[in-house]
């Protein structure tokens, strides 16, 4: 218990790094190795470290690890885990790892591309598990960089122009982290970054709002919200395959973790203010980003909408003030991370074989390459949420959280279910379209003649095999992950519902029934 696990599995893939420079390498075939087995390596660290020293029925923070930094500032390396960190923490660990084993075809400058690799491996663990807001603020900035430069090297034509406009909103929308940062932190009489305790600040409702709505707009890039996901389809239209899984398996989660981290944790009187408003956002990006997946012929932007799609009800989820709603919303975060890596490894899979991403040049692919055809079906098949998959346990928690929610009117749940309902109706068809256009249907000549259409190699079958354990067993049980956040989600969900005036007499009315009817009875028998 008296080492630094936390800082050590966040340091250890950073200062790893710095060592591939040196490496003897010319093809690129030993520093990849090496890459793996870091990524190996740091992962086994954060199931050891979860295995022994979690406690699932702990809500507060653990594993919390405290260094003096820059006492001048009174900044310090505060790091830290609970059941909404950790769950995000193994997933990072997981997904970066295979990333690392997707991007074995990478030739182009390897040492550089696998050393921002081990650097954003580390980064984002670090944004998952600091406690300190300015601290967090300078890894969420760090973290940036890499992406940046895989984008802009080894993307495709339009790389310039997807990696500008990444940075451009992601790094734009971070200085709103920046001043809601420190307007907490100066704010009263004592100046502090730490996080818990700037949550057990009184700003006020009227500055709670502003600050909200500042790290709304930040996080909303991330997310990403309407109408700030823009730069998400060009980002993954140019990525390659292990960029993509990082952007759909952890870049976004970034994102609705912090919504739930600082503005629901944090700001709880301005959630209560702009609860319905997530609500509506999250609809529309349900919505309206099924509908435009719909209309995509290239795959990589369409698999990009339904991204979009996805995290609408990790909004609704987050802004639902129920057990239910709030549980479903993390467990969607999970889910999409696994889903979407699965569906955009396939993408770069295809790709590399057909080299074209229009669906109007494929069709009939699945007659060549029959374990490729299995394997989108099954993803597919997961995003759209069939039972049995992890997708369908997390869309139904946000679904019956929210309609059970006693925070709103009837009418605005039948509205908001009935409105939801048309994005899951949507998914199947345009995913199941995808399927019909690009694996069956009469093969494409041209393409079966002037491209060798071989099928899935071992490691892209164990990649995808591996994203599949835990889609299907989280869907067929979905307690694996449910008990390692409920007691942090509980927690959180309660301390919400203190801050909506109704929401305390309902409770203080369930919690005591049996007082209230004895007061009453003598009345009654008078």
């Amino acid at each position: 218990m008296d080492f630094p696990w936390l800082t050590t599995i966040i340091l250890f893939p950073i200062v790893a790094a710095l060592f591939i420079p040196l490496i003897p390498d010319k093809d690129g075939k030993t520093v990849r190795w090496y890459a793996l087995i870091v990524g190996l390596i740091d992962f086994c660290a954060i199931v050891y470290t979860f295995y022994s020293y979690y406690d699932l029925t702990e809500p507060g923070m653990q594993l919390v690890e405290t260094y003096t930094w820059i006492p001048q500032l009174n900044l310090n390396w505060s790091v830290g885990v609970d059941g909404l960190a950790m769950p995000l923490v193994i997933l990072t660990g997981f997904i970066t790892t295979l990333a690392i084993l997707a991007a074995w075809p990478v030739t182009l400058k390897p040492k550089l591309f696998y050393f921002l690799m081990l650097a954003m491996y580390g980064g984002q663990i670090a944004v998952f598990a600091v406690q300190d807001i300015l601290l967090f603020f300078l890894v969420w900035e760090l973290e940036l960089i890499p992406v940046y430069i895989i984008l802009a090297i080894w993307g495709g034509k339009k790389r310039q122009y997807a990696a500008t406009k990444f940075i451009l909103y992601t790094a734009g929308g971070s200085l709103f982290i920046l001043a809601a940062a420190l307007t907490m932190a100066f704010h009263g009489d004592t100046v502090t970054f730490d996080m818990q305790a700037l949550a057990a600040k009184d700003y006020g409702v009227a500055l709670e709002v502003w600050l909200y709505a500042a790290f709304l707009i930040a996080y909303g890039v991330k997310l990403p919200i309407f109408p700030l996901h823009t730069w998400l389809p060009d980002a993954h239209g140019e990525a390659t395959a292990p960029a993509h899984m990082l952007l759909a398996g952890i870049l976004l989660k970034m994102g609705g973790y912090a919504l739930i981290r600082m503005n629901a944790g944090m700001l709880p009187d301005a959630h209560a203010v702009f609860a319905p408003a997530l609500v509506i956002l999250g609809v529309v990006n349900i919505i309206y980003a099924a509908l435009t997946s719909f209309a995509q012929r290239n795959l990589k932007r369409k698999i990009a909408y339904s991204s979009i799609s996805h995290m609408g009800f990790v909004l609704i989820g987050i802004a639902s003030y129920t057990d239910l709603g709030m549980s479903g919303a993390v467990l969607q975060m999970v889910s999409h991370g696994l889903i979407g890596a699965s569906l955009f490894f396939l993408v770069g899979c295809t790709y590399d074989r057909t080299h074209t991403l229009m669906l109007d040049e494929m069709g009939g692919v699945g007659q060549k390459m029959k374990k490729v055809f299995a394997m989108w079906t099954v993803c597919a098949l997961a995003s759209l949420a069939l039972p049995g998959m992890s997708g369908f346990v997390a869309e139904l928690m946000v679904f019956v959280g929210f309609a059970t929610s006693d925070a709103y009117s009837l009418t605005f749940r039948v509205v908001v279910v009935c409105l939801a309902a048309v994005g899951v109706i949507l998914t199947p068809i345009y995913l199941l379209s995808m399927l019909r256009e690009l694996l069956y249907g009469p093969e494409n000549k041209e393409l079966v003649e002037h491209e060798v259409l071989v099928d899935a190699e071992p490691r892209e079958v164990f990649v995808i095999g591996s994203l599949l354990i835990p889609i299907i067993g989280i869907g067929l049980y979905p307690k694996l992950l449910t008990q390692v956040y409920d007691a942090t989600t509980v927690q959180l969900t309660a301390r919400l519902r203190e801050s909506v005036p109704s929401l305390i007499r309902r409770d203080q009315v369930a919690v005591q029934p049996t007082a209230l009817s004895v007061q009453s009875a003598p009345s009654l028998k008078d």
